[in-house]
């Protein structure tokens, strides 16, 4: 079974791909946080940052896209073919408000017409293979089985879904019955995504069922940078290993960024990281509210000094 890494906003980003793949293997594949492509079909200076090929390597990276415009989508694609990318994923289950609301992302799980046009217009003339991430429906789980009856009109290249609606997020239990529909139902290759923490969750799920083709890891694989490699049988992460990708990551934002954006962008990787770590929340508190570099700092050094390790069990 194949194990992805899921985009995170802020936190997977091309320096976080790249030193993750060298420092801790194991992940098959890097979804990028999505590419909102425009009207001007130009890529921006930022996103070629991100998606240029060279940029993510040792990383396996797939460019996402978020679009309710299969003319905008099919640009952005064909653009990324140049680059060399044989494989694009389009993202209709985003379930943010400030996506929702531009009528992207999941939104279009509750605007049937549109999604159908959509499809049929990517599906008709795209030249490269295309991946949907999606979730289970808008409102109600019920809305899987239309949804999944729709999908078998196209040639999707994976499907991978999330076992939310949209307007759960994150919240409640998954709907894994919608999977076993999805595995009945569609003859494309799917991958599950949602809930898996740890290596002993993804043990239980393979388990439970059994000839899935892949799962997606976003949440627990932040906050274990050591879990592709506990699940494949290896060990956790040391504290000089996550030590020398902590620095290694910090220093490459603050070359990139300056000192003061760097700091802003490491916070967003140690809303997670901390986990790896415990009697933490005093320091916390200090990290996440501080706005004096030398004073994250000094957190850092203090967690790395002062924190043991959280154990082997799940996190």
């Amino acid at each position: 079974m194949n194990v992805y890494f899921g985009p995170m906003e802020g936190v997977t980003t091309v320096q976080f791909r790249r030193i993750h793949a060298a420092m801790f293997p194991g992940a098959d594949r890097y979804y990028m946080p999505f590419i909102s492509p425009t009207a001007d079909h130009r890529f921006t200076a930022r996103e070629l940052r991100e998606i240029t090929p060279e940029n993510n390597l040792p990383a396996r990276a797939v460019p996402q896209i978020l679009s309710k415009s299969a003319e905008d989508f099919l640009w952005c694609a064909a653009g990324l073919a140049d680059m060399g990318y044989d494989e694009v994923n389009l993202n209709i289950g985003c379930p943010s408000a400030t996506v929702t609301a531009k009528g992207k992302g999941s939104a279009l799980l509750r605007a049937w017409d549109s999604l159908e046009r959509l499809l049929d217009g990517i599906f008709a003339e795209t030249k490269t293979a295309v991946s949907v991430k999606t979730r289970i429906g808008w409102a109600d789980p019920s809305e899987a089985e239309r949804l999944f009856e729709l999908f078998l009109r196209y040639p999707i290249a994976e499907l991978i879904l999330h076992c939310r609606t949209a307007r759960e997020m994150y919240s409640g239990t998954p709907h894994t019955e919608a999977f076993v529909l999805a595995k009945e139902t569609l003859s494309c290759p799917l991958c599950y995504n949602g809930d898996l923490f740890t290596a002993e969750d993804v043990s239980a799920f393979e388990k439970d069922m059994p000839g899935t083709g892949a799962v997606m890891l976003c949440r627990g694989a932040a906050r274990d940078p050591a879990l592709f490699r506990r699940i494949r049988g290896g060990g956790a992460a040391s504290r000089e290993e996550l030590r020398a990708f902590h620095d290694t990551l910090y220093e490459d934002y603050r070359s990139a960024y300056g000192r003061l954006n760097g700091m802003r962008r490491m916070k967003e990787l140690w809303g997670y990281l901390l986990h790896c770590f415990e009697n933490t929340d005093d320091v916390r508190k200090t990290m996440m509210r501080t706005k004096d570099t030398d004073v994250f700092d000094e957190c850092v050094e203090r967690v790395f000094t002062h924190c043991p390790l959280a154990d082997e069990k799940p996190l």
